[in-house]
């Protein structure tokens, strides 16, 4: 389903997709700079992959900025072998940003989330042409390695940012372990900083002594081979979390743009950041030529420093494991559907949408309206199961959908009576309905199932508290705890090491 535009597979270019996306960093690094690719040409190749696993149930194109999903694998095949990576030829993806352009090109948001996130993965092609059965609450980087391909499943990832985002993805781009490499080498090494000294067991835990000295503590300068090593430390430093290493990573990227910058923007020292990007990266369509990634970049050339920021979704462990927080994620994805900046500005721009008309139920602005007012199940069709040993609960749930107008198909027992979280699962065309389901159950989360129609699956948490009122308009402002975590482009790398 990854198929390069460029002939059979084996004229493919062979590990284009097998990289390790700590690095979508190198095509992260060129939007954000807003590098004047007008004045280049660019060298270097661009593959494709093919978008006919792209899902057809997708959130709306109402948002007035753009979104690119930036993505990769941890394989080591390919050009990749003697970089590190992961240990088999399957790729599977480590790191994942949503980069967020606003529509004023002032400003843009980098969201990372994290690779062992619990989330529902939808419906995706495998590459012999079938399709999977949606899963629930299972590790995030699962969705890359559907179809257990060397290339990786870019679509079946594009499938579920969307689904647990809301945002549609404008452009998905997989890049190249290698190429970055080349990138920091090409700009001349990136400022780094960190808090304690690192030595050769803490690249590789399973060996037997502390070895050399890799990293001195304090500022300094990596590039290539060292610069890979940075970006992929977790253990012996700070934590040893993944989470600590994605703080890293964001503070790497936005030095990586701080001295792109400084460098200035000019042919001599665009030309190899550029190329190195380009043979780096595989791409969806939309942006399968020069003249369309050109058009792209440029698009964000006035985009500075202060304004380019990194966050993560909200989170907490779950086990050893990363659950994603609600409603506080959500609040998230709001505020970047409505434009709303980190620190809670207005960053629509004169140009409210994408040269669209804005569809029924939108607003002047483009952007799907929150829920408001009372909830009305008006022609939908609802079945609903007990998840819990609480006796009587799908009849009074029942009863409460009956009360706000919807069809109650029936009552049962679920599978499973450990359901701790009513879940809203719908089949294809549902999402809608499916939301609006949801908002009774305050809580709620719906996802996706390979069954038709909506069905109900109250947990304990209507048992405990069956009067809650429905679900309130998910606000548009970014939670303070992400806001207050943001880093900036134009960071000290020495500042808030605790990232290290």
């Amino acid at each position: 389903m990854t198929g390069s535009h460029k002939g059979a597979a084996g004229r493919r270019r062979g590990g284009r997709l097998r990289r390790t996306a700590l690095i979508g960093l190198s095509f992260l690094v060129l939007l954000v700079a807003g590098v004047g690719w007008g004045y280049l040409k660019l060298n270097g190749s661009i593959d494709t992959f093919s978008a006919d696993g792209i899902s057809g149930d997708r959130p709306p194109d109402t948002s007035s900025g753009q979104n690119v999903l930036v993505i990769g694998s941890d394989s080591r095949s390919g050009d990749n072998s003697g970089l590190g990576g992961g240990t088999g030829e399957v790729g599977r993806s480590d790191t994942a940003f949503l980069l967020h352009v606003y529509a004023d090109h002032k400003h843009a948001v980098a969201v990372s989330i994290p690779r062992d996130s619990l989330v529902d993965i939808p419906a995706c092609k495998k590459p012999g042409g079938d399709w999977t059965a949606p899963q629930q609450h299972v590790m995030f980087n699962g969705a890359f390695s559907v179809g257990e391909t060397a290339e990786g499943n870019p679509a079946c990832t594009q499938n579920t940012v969307e689904h647990l985002t809301g945002l549609r993805v404008d452009h998905t781009v997989v890049v190249d372990f290698a190429g970055f490499s080349a990138l920091t080498s090409a700009v001349g090494g990136v400022p780094v900083c960190l808090p304690q000294d690192v030595y050769q067991r803490d690249l590789n835990p399973k060996r037997p002594t502390r070895g050399e000295l890799v990293f001195g503590k304090g500022p300094q300068t990596v590039s290539g081979q060292r610069a890979l090593d940075y970006v992929r430390l977790r253990h012996g430093i700070g934590d040893g979390s993944d989470i600590g290493r994605i703080k890293r990573q964001q503070a790497f990227v936005g030095s990586l743009v701080k001295k792109v910058k400084s460098r200035g923007l000019n042919p001599t020292t665009l030309l190899p950041l550029a190329n190195a990007a380009t043979d780096a990266m595989t791409v969806d369509p939309g942006l399968g030529s020069a003249d369309k990634l050109l058009s792209f970049a440029m698009s964000m050339k006035n985009i500075d420093l202060h304004n380019t920021k990194f966050v993560t979704v909200p989170w907490r462990y779950e086990g050893a494991r990363v659950a994603i927080v609600e409603p506080e994620a959500d609040a998230l994805w709001a505020a970047l559907k409505a434009d709303r900046t980190i620190d809670g500005q207005d960053a629509a721009g004169t140009s409210r949408d994408k040269g669209a008309t804005p569809g029924p139920g939108t607003t002047a602005s483009g952007a799907t309206p929150s829920p408001t007012g009372p909830v009305s199940g008006e022609g939908i069709d609802v079945a609903v199961y007990n998840g819990t040993t609480v006796t009587g609960l799908a009849a009074r749930a029942a009863e409460l959908l009956r009360t706000h107008g919807f069809t109650v198909t029936g009552t049962a027992t679920a599978n499973s009576q450990d359901q701790t979280r009513t879940v809203v699962t719908y089949g294809p065309g549902l999402r809608d309905e499916a939301e609006t389901t949801a908002r009774l159950f305050g809580g709620a989360r719906t996802t996706e199932s390979g069954e038709p129609g909506i069905q109900v699956i109250v947990g304990r948490d209507y048992a405990d508290n069956p009067s809650a009122a429905p679900a309130s308009p998910t606000p548009d402002t970014v939670p303070s705890a992400v806001a207050d975590g943001a880093r900036s482009a134009d960071d000290d790398p020495c500042s808030d090491l605790s990232y290290g």
